[in-house]
């Protein structure tokens, strides 16, 4: 039964079903389409004036980029950092409480500050399709002929950063890029790597990678990237940008600990203990035995042999687990993970292991779509669990105990037993 079910998916979900990527690429063009237009629909004026988002819906991460840009032209960015200023613009934006803090690097303002120049629907529209885009090329590079089935394995998570409209598709190619410069041994897989400094904490996996294969010619250029971009930060926004970021980073570690953020979206181990009624101090403690653990797997799988693709793959899916801070819209980088192993999978995993494996995947980045669409809120008194932090982690096991396995059995001597004629 398990392997007819799992025959019926791969069918489905396969290159050779030629009707299926037809659909799937329908579906979000679709819901692009209908995202553009709740975008289009508020009344937002560039650089100088005040974005208004109408009752139709709640400000997503995207107008808070929107409302970062204008900011950046208007001299106030250093007062972004500060969520005692930045909240009352972002409650501005509906008339209603909203929670997003802005912690981001500075270097990431400099990406978002030429969209102060456009409408917001215009902003939104080119932001998220260029993005997308890029990492849907990306992914299909990386998955080969099986692009159609991780394409609909990842759907719920690329529906929820789109609808969002986070930077998760562009943190997804610039990991895709790496992963490729890292299998060629390029020194210019440290470009993407020191891109990554929009989200450092998204790419301490590869960082460890890199120092461990002894990729120096691509650690140099990471390090040389992140000062050049630093240095650039520097130079468009004053040195005061980094006493603001820092301290909106502070800040915000505050507000995680009092479970101010929507731990429910959230994809790390801290998370999940927190929606469990866990205090902070022990959420940390798991989070901390994870992050050991994640890297753990990426040492464990260099010392061992494994080949670089399987490196590579582990590293992106323990990638997100080593940080608190972790969300649904920053899986594509797990989609990059699953592309790189999705060869082994098919080949080295049993049939109920793949269809855990592909369970688990949906459901990773399914749970926070499902309470987005319910329009489920977050706050203090109203606290819903966190799952995703689990199928996660039992992935990157699973995955793991594959992958191990086959190894374990490739190194085991073999015995060649002779018979004397009678």
């Amino acid at each position: 039964m398990m392997k007819r079910l799992l025959a019926a998916v791969q069918l489905v979900a396969s290159a050779s079903a030629k009707y299926t990527i037809i659909v799937l690429l329908s579906l979000l063009a679709g819901l692009f389409i209908v995202n553009v237009q709740r975008f289009s629909g508020i009344q937002a004026s560039p650089i100088s004036g005040v974005s208004t988002v109408t009752k139709l819906r709640l400000p997503t991460d995207f107008d808070v980029f929107y409302l970062v840009a204008q900011m950046v032209w208007r001299g106030e960015i250093m007062q972004a950092y500060s969520f005692a200023t930045m909240g009352p613009l972002q409650e501005a934006l509906s008339g209603e409480k909203v929670f997003m803090p802005w912690t981001y690097p500075p270097q990431f303002n400099l990406i978002v500050a030429p969209l102060a120049f456009l409408p917001l629907g215009m902003a939104y529209t080119l932001f998220t399709a260029i993005t997308l885009v890029a990492y849907l090329a990306m992914l299909r590079v990386v998955a080969g002929r099986h692009f159609t089935l991780l394409l609909f394995l990842l759907f719920p998570a690329i529906t929820i950063t789109m609808v969002c409209g986070q930077n998760g598709f562009l943190t997804g190619t610039l990991i895709g890029l790496a992963c490729l410069g890292l299998q060629q041994r390029s020194a210019m897989a440290g470009l993407p790597l020191g891109l990554m400094i929009i989200k450092p904490h998204l790419a301490i996996g590869f960082a460890a990678y890199t120092l461990l294969s002894r990729n120096w010619g691509a650690a140099l250029v990471a390090a040389a990237t992140i000062l050049a971009t630093s240095a650039l930060a520097t130079l468009l926004l004053g040195l005061e940008i980094w006493t603001a970021f820092l301290g909106g980073v502070q800040e915000a570690a505050g507000y995680l600990k009092q479970g101010l953020y929507p731990f429910h979206r959230m994809v790390s181990p801290y998370a999940v203990l927190r929606t469990f009624g866990a205090p902070a101090a022990a959420g940390m403690v798991i989070q901390f035995v994870s992050a050991a653990l994640s890297l753990l797997i990426v040492i464990l799988a260099w010392r061992r042999g494994f080949s670089l693709r399987q490196t590579l793959g582990l590293t992106a899916l323990a990638s997100l687990l080593i940080s608190p801070y972790a969300y649904d819209y920053d899986l594509p980088i797990y989609g990059i993970g699953l592309a790189l192993l999705m060869p082994d999978i098919l080949r080295l995993a049993r049939p109920l292991e793949q269809a855990l494996v592909f369970g688990l995947s949906f459901a990773t980045g399914g749970f926070g779509l499902l309470l987005s669409q319910l329009k489920l809120t977050l706050t203090t008194e109203e606290m819903y669990l966190s799952v995703a932090g689990l199928t996660l982690a039992a992935t990157l096991g699973l995955l793991w105990r594959i992958l191990n396995r086959y190894h374990s059995e490739a190194s085991l001597p073999v015995t060649f037993v002779t018979q004397e004629a009678g």
